[in-house]
C-alpha cells in the first residue's frame, strides 16, 4: 500500500489516491474564523465542528469523497449599533472524484485532476442553497533539501453574489512542505483567489500549518490561516484529524 497522504492540512489537495478498497476519513476537530474586514462595520465569527470528508478508493488511480459539516454557527455583529444575528447548522455537502494522471506510486512528480459539486445541505446564511462545482488540478514536485512543493490551480463556477447569474473563479496556490522532526512535517503556503466577477474581490492568504503522523495510517494536524488583503478572511485556525483503513 502507498503512503499515507491526506488533502490536509492548508488549503492544498495532494495528487494521490486512496488505495483501491481501502477507506479514509480525514477532517476539522474544529475550525473558528474571525472576519471584521470584508464587511464595512460588521464582525463575523464562525465555529466549525466536525467536517469528515470521507474517501473509498475504488481503482489504483480513482478514489470518490464526500465531505460533509455537522455543526456551523456563524454570528455577525454589526459594531456601530451592537446587534447581533446568527444561524447554526448543517452545512453543505461535497462530492468529488480525484483520478491520478501520473505518479501515484512514486516518482519526482505527480498530477490529478479532481472534478466536484457542491450540494445545498445549508440552510441560507450558512450556504447560498444553490447547487456549484468545479474542478481541481493539484501537481506535487519533489524538490532538493527535503522539501515537496505542490503547485494547484482550480476552475469554480459559482453564483453571483447579488443575482441569479454564475461566474468563474480562479484560485491558484504554491505549497511547500518539509519533514522537520520524525513524523513531523511543517508547511507553508500562498493562496490567491481571483474572479471573473468585478463585485467579486480578490483574495490573497498566507498559511501555515504543522502534521503529525502519530502511527502510519493515523495523522494529527493544526494550521492558521491569515488573510493579506480586506477581502480575505484575517484569522483561520483549526484542527485535525486522518485515519485510514
Amino acid at each position: 500500500m502507498r503512503s499515507f497522504s491526506t488533502d490536509r492540512p492548508t488549503k492544498s489537495s495532494v495528487p494521490y489516491t486512496v488505495p483501491a478498497g481501502h477507506f479514509q476519513y480525514e477532517g476539522n476537530l474544529f475550525g473558528y474564523s474571525y472576519n471584521d474586514t470584508s464587511v464595512a462595520d460588521t464582525t463575523t465569527r464562525s465555529w466549525l465542528v466536525a467536517n469528515p470528508t470521507f474517501k473509498l478508493g475504488l481503482l489504483d488511480n480513482v478514489d470518490f469523497e464526500v465531505s460533509i459539516s455537522a455543526f456551523n454557527s456563524v454570528q455577525a455583529t454589526v459594531r456601530s449599533s451592537g446587534a447581533t444575528a446568527g444561524r447554526i447548522g448543517f452545512g453543505d455537502t461535497f462530492t468529488r472524484a480525484k483520478v491520478n494522471l501520473f505518479g501515484n506510486d512514486g516518482g519526482v512528480a505527480a498530477l490529478a485532476v479532481i472534478p466536484y459539486a457542491k450540494w445545498p445541505t445549508a440552510p441560507l446564511g450558512i450556504g447560498n442553497q444553490v447547487v456549484e462545482g468545479g474542478v481541481i488540478a493539484p501537481l506535487a514536485l519533489s524538490l532538493p533539501y527535503g522539501l515537496t512543493a505542490i503547485v494547484m490551480g482550480e476552475l469554480d463556477y459559482l453564483k453571483n453574489p447579488n443575482d441569479n447569474g454564475y461566474h468563474v473563479n480562479i484560485p491558484a496556490l504554491l505549497n511547500l512542505s518539509r519533514t522537520v522532526l520524525p513524523n513531523v512535517t511543517v508547511y507553508a503556503e500562498f493562496y490567491a483567489d481571483w474572479s471573473t466577477n468585478p463585485q467579486v474581490a480578490t483574495v490573497y492568504t498566507a498559511d501555515f500549518a504543522l502534521a503529525w503522523t502519530l502511527r502510519p495510517n493515523l495523522q494529527f494536524d493544526i494550521g492558521i490561516n491569515v488573510g493579506l488583503v480586506s477581502a480575505a478572511t484575517p484569522l483561520q485556525i483549526y484542527a485535525g484529524i486522518s485515519q485510514r483503513f
